[in-house]
């Protein structure tokens, strides 16, 4: 019983883990699966098919290339537009500032149905075509407000007496912000760039009401889901998962080396012709 009490919080996180990753390592298994019908429901036989053949099924590479493209041109504005807008909200003073945090948060609050559906009817009202452009400006209204909060709150916990120990060596405010604040903000805006391409690589309410005659990858999955899920599918899930897990591990290396860089005493150089 002293043990348990003991070890308790590492078995939840533990049982938490596997909770989390068995519908990936699902999806992984059967991206190696030989179904027999339609569906990729269940184990049948070991195959490489949709590994050698991603692209063997139509719509399905193009369906992802459209998300890859949308992810990454939404997650550029989105996060150049929120990092903005988090320095201006944390570090100035002006008249509406309490009204615009409260309107960054509303796009947070506001079911996809609902914000899908008002851009709709915008984007029908200024007989704007659907396709591509009404797509990636919807999911940069909906993914700025998760960049603004995740870089907001790495600003509000950075320390200021690093900038003033900055300023107390006559550092200009451009040097300051290249050498000191811009480095420790980094992490955050990585952060969230990371979080705001998943979000809007995996998007289907808000992409299904304006995409048009636009198929994206969650369109794609979703349409076929009626006559059966592809393999190619479930392995074009998996190099997606694989990735991202690569640019966190790298992310964690990278954090951890600099660490230890910065926590290593520096060596103590020493003058031989001085003491001579």
């Amino acid at each position: 019983m002293k043990w348990l009490r003991k070890n308790i919080i590492g078995i939840i996180a533990v049982l938490v883990l596997v909770y989390l990753f068995i519908p990936i390592a699902v999806i992984m298994a059967l991206s190696f699966n030989n179904p027999k019908g339609k569906f990729n429901v269940s184990w049948n036989e070991f195959s490489l098919d949709a590994w050698t053949n991603l692209c063997g099924v139509p719509g399905v590479c193009s369906s992802f290339v459209t998300s890859i493209e949308i992810g990454l041109i939404a997650t550029v504005f989105a996060t150049i537009l929120g990092t903005m807008i988090s320095f201006a909200l944390v570090r100035y003073r002006f008249r509406g500032r309490s009204t615009t945090n409260l309107l960054i948060f509303l796009p947070m609050a506001t079911p996809e149905v609902v914000m899908g559906a008002s851009l709709l009817a915008l984007f029908l009202n200024m007989r704007f075509p659907l396709g591509i452009v009404t797509v990636t400006v919807a999911h940069i209204m909906f993914i700025i407000s998760f960049v603004v909060v995740t870089v907001k709150a790495r600003l509000q916990g950075m320390d200021p007496r690093l900038e003033e120990a900055a300023r107390d060596l006559y550092a200009n405010p451009r040097a300051v912000f290249r050498y000191v604040t811009f480095p420790l903000v980094l992490p955050g805006i990585l952060g969230a760039a990371l979080l705001g391409f998943s979000l809007s690589f995996d998007d289907f309410i808000i992409s299904f009401f304006n995409a048009g005659t636009l198929v994206t990858f969650p369109i794609f999955i979703w349409g076929a889901a009626q006559r059966g899920i592809p393999v190619q599918v479930n392995a074009l899930a998996t190099i997606v998962f694989l990735v991202a897990l690569a640019v966190v591990l790298g992310g964690q290396f990278v954090s951890a080396r600099r660490r230890r860089a910065l926590e290593a005493p520096a060596p103590i150089k020493v003058d031989l012709l001085s003491r001579s």
